[in-house]
């Protein structure tokens, strides 16, 4: 009998490292395409993505271009590409900026503590309260509709997000021995930040840079529907949406496809970042 068990548990352990990997390698892949297509528009797309030509316009998949055309008859491939990486550009500098932001607070916090930490927690509290699509309208009428607001407003939102994650690391990492061992020779409690408790917890915070880069393409897809993204005629996964909601009986793909393309870019991430958790986690390094 404890024999059978054993061998059940080795079963589902090579099970759960096998979807471990897939996740990893699955998620990893998908984004490494999305970000060479992004790339790949920077250089070639099949046609100009602006260029319209109203004779070929709602033509299906296939009759005119590979995806075929919208309703000013302008390339849905090109218009993919160059939506992929505004998307993708936005999301990375948005949560650059944010998790940079975050992580300053939340290491603050843990090394200060008392009303300081308790200051800045109320603030974040503050900014979490206020959903990106409510910033984003906020500053589009200061600032207009653009790619600045959509940058603003998605890093804004994930200030409080990456604090409250890094204080809660960095305050387990500051009960080890090996910081207690450095506060015990005089080490500044910025020293210790910077050199013993910021790089035992970075593993977390890239964990969840991944996983927050999926929800930020997802929040500017949003952004760029209720046209508060970027201004035209510079296309969007979630302004073609928008553009495709009069054309839905007529030309369906002008939604699925870029419906999918978000989709598909926010499964990447969160499959990356599950992937990228599951083999950071030291309680699954101690099961190898």
């Amino acid at each position: 009998m404890a024999q059978l068990v054993s061998s059940q548990t080795v079963i589902q352990r090579r099970r759960y490292k096998v979807s471990r990997r897939m996740n990893l390698v699955m998620g990893g892949g998908i984004v490494a395409i999305l970000i060479a297509v992004a790339l790949l528009s920077l250089l070639w797309t099949p046609l100009p993505p602006a260029k319209m030509q109203i004779i070929h316009k709602l033509q299906p998949p296939l009759t005119s271009g590979v995806l075929g055309t919208d309703h000013f008859g302008r390339d849905v491939l090109s218009m993919m590409m160059v939506g992929c990486w505004n998307s993708l550009s936005i999301a990375i500098t948005a949560v650059a900026i944010g998790g940079t932001l975050g992580s300053i607070v939340g290491i603050s916090a843990a090394a200060v503590r008392g009303a300081f930490e308790a200051l800045l927690m109320r603030a974040c509290d503050v900014v979490f309260a206020l959903p990106p699509i409510l910033s984003a309208m906020m500053l589009g009428a200061f600032l207009g509709p653009g790619r600045l607001t959509a940058i603003v407003a998605i890093a804004t939102f994930l200030v409080p997000v990456f604090a409250r994650v890094t204080l809660a690391t960095a305050l387990q990492a500051w009960s080890r021995d090996y910081v207690l061992a450095a506060r015990a020779i005089g080490n500044s409690r910025f020293t210790i930040s910077v050199r013993h408790v910021l790089p035992n917890i970075m593993s977390q915070i890239i964990v969840q840079v991944t996983i927050q880069l999926g929800l930020a393409v997802l929040t500017e897809a949003g952004l760029s529907f209720l046209g508060l993204g970027i201004a035209p005629p510079a296309p969007t996964w979630g302004r073609m949406l928008a553009d495709a909601q009069t054309y839905l009986a007529l030309a369906p793909w002008l939604a699925i496809l870029p419906g999918l393309a978000i989709a598909l870019c926010v499964l990447g991430f969160n499959m990356l970042g599950d992937g990228l958790r599951d083999m950071l986690d030291p309680r699954e390094a101690n099961r190898r």
